[in-house]
């Protein structure tokens, strides 16, 4: 058996079987070997038949006696009774109304049992519980009892003092329970490990203990290089594969869950260093005196920048001045000026000749990912450039548009697409604002310096390349987030730009008022809307789903739906006013006519899914409810809040939740109390993990290097030795594992 054979090769697999295990990324033995346990459950712990509190929910492992189908007496419903019994006792066991039970439970079953405690103190009984049979021997002997274990003894001892963590502040792995025996805790550790519909965490368990026999394990490459391992003290591959599947202690599943969270954030931090390595030898076109003319554009603008867009704007400048071309991040909070820094660095451009020239200019390219806000940008670049004597154009989907007109003075004007691509390839047209029909072959720049992205993680990988590749010279890359990113997460994912953070708030942006307001005071928020709405304002009302849940589907979620919440606020609460409805299942231009509608002032209400968290910008809208508020994440409430913190109006935002968990409310009162996005997303990664803040999908990455994220120094150190390997070994050609290794990690992370 080898760690690259597909697991039909060893596995009598039924249809379902493989569907699952495609579902779960599992299709390869060592993919089977890196399908890691979600939690751990322990037999003989606190939970012990002698002990049971009734009211409380327990997992027992032990054995099943004496189950017998019958009749109650009182009620006569049928009933399946049982004996469970471990090493401190028994309890009476109890089915209603399940009289297979007994026939697929053999009498004298070592099992793992989950249920509520019923009856009363002394006399317990545990009620419907779910009863898992593990192979016998399995409590005594642990689950994985092979020579393969005992073989890894020596490395799994010095891999142990990964869980005392590492000193000089780098990697610090979590200590196990410990007690005067070296940190061994009584009972046996069971994985439970994330199942789909056809493979449960028993058939995981039967197949690893297969593989396990067989030394396939043993086989499985180690991507990390021996050196950083010792550095460490990270346990290598074969003991840490036993360590994770097969935990004696937790001591042990930490420092084994340590390590391959190492590995991830290790192997995704040198993906990003080989793009940035690929990108600095690249060469750029000089931009001469952009220090100079990004200070003419500031002095000329009615609004001084903040100190933090200052920053930025000279972070930028800077990298100019390099060599090779630049590739940052610009990172801001709702409203904290990101299109001026934008504005203040493209003018250093478009003022600046190409090389070996007495005329023209150099050109931008500015990338927004819907046609609303590509019109929103072409308007402020044509404010804050008009007394300049150059070309503004516009493309999208719809139509293409110039500034200034050759027939109307100080206006755009249309223009038919094939024109415009002439006078960009020409360099006539020094700044082009667009969606991703930017990146279209028709369209070349003849100097193409500066490409802009705009809420870039709206776009593909691939899509941002083909933009960075539209010139004769590699162009100064700037990528602009409106979603404040906690510090690991942006130095994992954008390992390979540099990070300019906008932390203030122009002056006179009014302060936000946030209030928590239960369904059943609800009035409270109507008539806070109704009153913006007579000042001749707008709103946003906010909707967890789409549509209404399916009633005969119990497990749908049970949320406002936009699309009813649209009619019956038409109906019965606003009847005199207009109102919209956006989501996500609508077509592109179905989105951006109704956007048009709301910016111009025709829709006074906007009834919208999530989809409009980011980017939209429309000044006149002062309220928003958001409905099922606690099924958001406080960095997304944030955003949405966000969308009416655009102009110098008293902003409003009402929350309201569907349920009020302990949880969920001092969540919503963290939002109510402070408008810092930044410090809102660094409590939502603790609290929720980066997988809820970001969605685990968008980034390819794994539950695991998720919950590695939370850890600063690991995500350091991490980073350190990445840069310093690739600058070593920029083919990675020493290190033939680690390249299989960020293969596999690079067409799975599409920052998309």
């Amino acid at each position: 058996m080898a760690p690259t054979d597909p697991l039909t090769k060893h596995f009598r697999l039924t249809t379902i079987q493989l569907s699952a295990l495609k579902r779960l990324g599992v299709q390869t033995v060592e993919e089977l070997l890196r399908h890691f346990p979600s939690r751990y459950e322990r037999a003989g712990g606190s939970e012990r038949a002698s002990n049971l509190v009734p009211g409380t929910k327990v997992t027992l492992f032990g054995t099943m006696t004496k189950l017998k189908a019958k009749k109650l007496w009182k009620s006569r419903r049928n009933a399946t009774t049982g004996t469970f019994t471990d090493a401190s006792g028994s309890v009476n066991v109890m089915w209603f109304n399940q009289p297979y039970i007994h026939s697929y439970i053999p009498e004298g079953s070592t099992v793992k049992m989950s249920g509520a405690v019923g009856g009363a103190v002394g006399k317990p009984y545990i009620a419907n519980p779910q009863v898992e049979v593990l192979p016998p021997g399995s409590i005594t002997e642990g689950l994985f009892s092979t020579d393969r274990a005992a073989e890894v003894a020596p490395d799994a001892r010095r891999g142990e003092s990964v869980a005392r963590g590492v000193q000089n502040g780098t990697v610090s792995a979590a200590q196990g329970p410990r007690n005067d025996t070296d940190g061994a805790v009584s009972g046996v550790l069971f994985p439970v490990y994330p199942e789909s519909r056809g493979i449960t965490s028993l058939w995981f368990y039967h197949a690893l203990k297969r593989v396990f026999e067989n030394g396939a394990h043993s086989l499985v490459e180690d991507p990390i290089p021996e050196t950083i391992r010792t550095r460490y003290n990270l346990p290598d591959m074969t003991t840490s594969l036993v360590y994770v599947h097969t935990p004696e202690k937790e001591g042990h599943a930490e420092a084994a869950r340590k390590r391959f969270a190492f590995e991830e954030i290790f192997s995704l931090q040198v993906v990003r260093a080989m793009e940035r390595a690929q990108n600095d030898v690249q060469t750029s076109f000089p931009i001469t005196d952009a220090g100079n003319q990004a200070k003419k554009f500031l002095l000329a603008n009615p609004f001084p920048p903040t100190g933090a867009q200052s920053r930025a704007i000279q972070d930028v400048l800077e990298d100019f001045s390099k060599s090779h071309p630049m590739a940052r991040l610009l990172e801001g909070d709702v409203g904290s000026g990101k299109t001026l820094v934008a504005a203040a660095t493209s003018y250093a451009v478009v003022t600046s000749r190409p090389p070996n020239r007495t005329s023209g200019t150099l050109q931008v390219a500015y990338m927004a990912p819907t046609e609303i806000l590509a019109s929103q940008h072409f308007e402020s670049f044509i404010e804050y450039f008009k007394d300049l004597p150059i070309n503004i154009a516009l493309i999208t989907g719809s139509g293409c548009k110039k500034f200034p007109s050759k027939v109307t003075r100080g206006e755009a004007t249309d223009i038919s697409r094939s024109q415009l691509l002439k006078w960009v390839a020409s360099g006539e047209i020094a700044m082009l604002v667009g969606t991703h029909a930017l990146i279209q072959k028709s369209v070349q720049f003849q100097h193409l310096a500066y490409a802009i992205v705009d809420e870039q993680h709206r776009f593909g990988t691939a899509q941002r390349r083909a933009l960075a590749h539209k010139g004769d010279s590699t162009p100064h890359f700037l990528s602009m987030t409106a979603t404040p990113i906690p510090r690991t997460l942006a130095l994992t994912i954008y390992g390979d730009l540099d990070i300019s953070v906008l932390d203030e708030l122009p002056p006179g942006r009014a302060k936000i008022t946030t209030k928590i307001v239960s369904q059943k005071e609800k009035e409270i928020a109507y008539a806070a809307v109704r009153s913006e709405l007579e000042k001749g304002r707008q709103a946003y009302v906010i909707c967890p789903r789409i549509e209404e849940p399916d009633p005969e589907n119990m497990n749908a979620l049970q949320a406002k739906s936009a699309k009813a919440e649209a009619k019956r606020l038409q109906k019965d609460i606003f009847p005199e006013y207009r109102i919209g409805l956006m989501h996500g299942s609508m077509k592109p231009k179905e989105k951006d006519s109704v956007m048009e509608e709301f910016t111009n002032g025709k829709i006074n209400i906007l009834v919208a899914t999530s989809v409009v968290e980011v980017g939209v910008n429309v000044p006149n809208a002062t309220v928003i409810l958001i409905e099922g508020a606690e099924r958001f994440g406080l960095a997304q409430l944030h955003q949405l809040r966000g969308r009416v913190m655009r102009s110098s109006h008293p902003p409003l935002c009402f929350l309201l939740p569907e349920s009020k968990g302990e949880i969920s409310m001092k969540r919503l009162k963290a939002l109510e109390t402070s408008d810092d996005g930044f410090k809102l997303a660094e409590a939502d990664l603790k609290a929720r993990g980066a997988g809820d803040l970001f969605g685990r999908k968008q980034w390819g990455v794994t539950d695991l290097g998720m919950e590695a994220l939370k850890n600063v120094k690991l995500i350091q150190a991490a980073r350190e030795e990445a840069q310093a390997l690739v600058a070593r070994d920029p083919s990675l050609k020493a290190h033939n594992a680690l390249m299989k290794r960020i293969e596999t990690i690079a067409s799975a992370v599409h920052t998309e």
